[in-house]
């Protein structure tokens, strides 16, 4: 069957649509690999009730495990915003703040906004104390930062499947 002849626009909104496809799923597999990555630290928190144990597991794999989150964070921003002005978020929360869309994209960014911190604040912790005892300030503030991360991805991805359905 022959093509349409549109002139160069079909060859255009042809690459356009699997670029943003490839975009959206480096996307999931980014957020597969964030939350992911967080469910095996919170199984192992809890799983793992000698002290000893965690405290080698988390040592070995611990530096590992933050250099593995921040690239998949990191791709989590860049595809993110890609999809946001692609789909045209960023006109619809400027012109229409008050709509489901806006508000869910609103809230998600407030979350993934404070779970950056939260992990940029929880590797510096983590890095400085990686083969030092911790003080008991520092060790409440590490591991609130990645019970708050741990609940926050949960929502996120609630609130990302919300988005999903209104685009």
């Amino acid at each position: 069957m022959d093509r349409p002849q549109c002139g160069g626009d079909y060859e255009q909104t042809q690459k356009a649509s699997v670029l943003i496809k490839a975009v959206l799923y480096i996307h999931v597999l980014s957020a597969t690999a964030w939350v992911g990555g967080s469910l095996l630290l919170f199984a192992l928190g809890i799983l793992l009730r000698d002290r000893d144990a965690q405290k080698s597991v988390y040592a070995h794999l611990g530096p590992i495990y933050g250099y593995f989150e921040t690239f998949w964070l990191t791709l989590l921003w860049i595809t993110g915003l890609t999809m946001f002005f692609h789909f045209g978020i960023d006109e619809a929360m400027a012109h229409a703040p008050g709509s489901h869309l806006a508000s869910l994209m609103h809230t998600k960014l407030m979350m993934v906004g404070v779970i950056t911190v939260l992990t940029a604040i929880h590797m510096y912790i983590a890095f400085k104390t990686h083969t030092a005892e911790r003080t008991p300030l520092e060790h409440l503030v590490s591991r609130g930062s990645s019970m708050l991360i741990f609940l926050l991805n949960l929502v996120i991805v609630w609130y990302a499947i919300g988005i999903r359905d209104l685009l």
